[in-house]
């Protein structure tokens, strides 16, 4: 393998160029001099023969090489930074630190028992999650403000591996107005009576209403979209596992629909960077992927009730 000839930081002066629109504002951002960034810069055309940069008028442009140089070395810095965070990751042991994003819709008595067996084997290592709705708080991953994640979606740039499918339905408390028609329901039945929403974390991501009625609360967490349609104050799409207990105690009730009364959502385990990702969080994702597959195991070898074939 040759010896690599540009050191990290010509490269990481080409791309302070780039990114920051100049030489003064690269030099201000690496704390080096403006003469030293440009010397940076042009050693590193000089000894690889290329021009990274052209001048038109008082601005200096990339050329179609200087891109292709640009995307390399971003690359190549980013790689580096990573290389360098597993290290001392590895060198410490295990991670002081694990950062998770979860779906709310993800079962909570599930995650909480993972986090507990993460907990016994790593006391040491802290938690910090990031409860997102429906998917939309994929920017965690993308931002690097998360390790691993649990998301109805995968992000462009990101692999994602099938974790498990949960099961909606639209209920209400089995003394509403829906569930006194005595018959089933259509579409046409349910617009006159208020719609229980949860909104997406990601306002410039959220999608239109799944159906139009004459009301509608929207919420910011699922929690409170349970406990309104629990309380009588309308029906909602939710996700049977999160519904388990109000099912069985019948404070809620699934609306007797002629077609379209149940949904269902895949969950993707997805890492932010799988190859230098941390013993706590690699055990973690372990963790979570058997504790799944137990529950879902667990789930089919009992007779099918309301709160549990969710998970299958």
């Amino acid at each position: 393998m040759p010896e690599p000839r540009i050191p990290l930081d010509q490269w990481r002066a080409l791309v302070a160029v780039v990114e920051k629109g100049g030489y003064a504002k690269a030099a201000a951002a690496l704390h080096k001099s403006q003469s030293s960034v440009t010397y940076r810069v042009q050693q590193l055309e000089s000894q690889l023969g290329v021009k990274a940069f052209k001048i038109a008028g008082r601005r200096a442009e990339l050329t179609p090489t200087g891109e292709l140089l640009y995307r390399r070395a971003r690359y190549l810095l980013d790689e580096a930074a990573a290389l360098e965070q597993s290290a001392q990751r590895l060198s410490a042991g295990w991670e002081a630190e694990v950062r998770l994003a979860v779906e709310v819709i993800f079962p909570t008595w599930l995650l909480l028992a993972c986090l507990d067996r993460l907990g016994k084997e790593s006391p040491h290592t802290r938690i910090e999650l990031i409860e997102a709705v429906l998917g939309h708080r994929t920017d965690a991953l993308a931002q690097g403000q998360a390790d691993l994640a649990i998301f109805g979606s995968v992000p462009p740039g990101f692999l994602g591996e099938p974790l498990m499918r949960l099961r909606f339905v639209l209920a209400a408390h089995p003394e509403h107005p829906l569930h006194q028609l005595a018959r089933k329901l259509s579409l046409r039945d349910l617009r006159p009576y208020r719609h229980l929403v949860v909104r997406e974390s990601s306002p410039e991501r959220a999608s239109a209403p799944s159906m139009e009625t004459t009301q509608r609360w929207t919420f910011s967490h699922l929690a409170t979209s349970i406990e309104a349609a629990r309380s009588g104050y309308g029906f909602a799409w939710l996700p049977e596992e999160k519904i388990r207990q109000e099912l069985a105690a019948g404070m809620l009730k699934p609306l007797p629909m002629r077609e379209g009364g149940e949904r269902f959502a895949e969950l993707y385990l997805i890492f932010a960077d799988r190859e230098h990702a941390g013993p706590a969080t690699l055990r973690l994702a372990e963790i979570i992927r058997e504790a799944v597959a137990s529950e879902c195991k667990r789930s089919a070898s009992q007779p099918k009730t309301p709160a549990r074939k969710s998970i299958n």
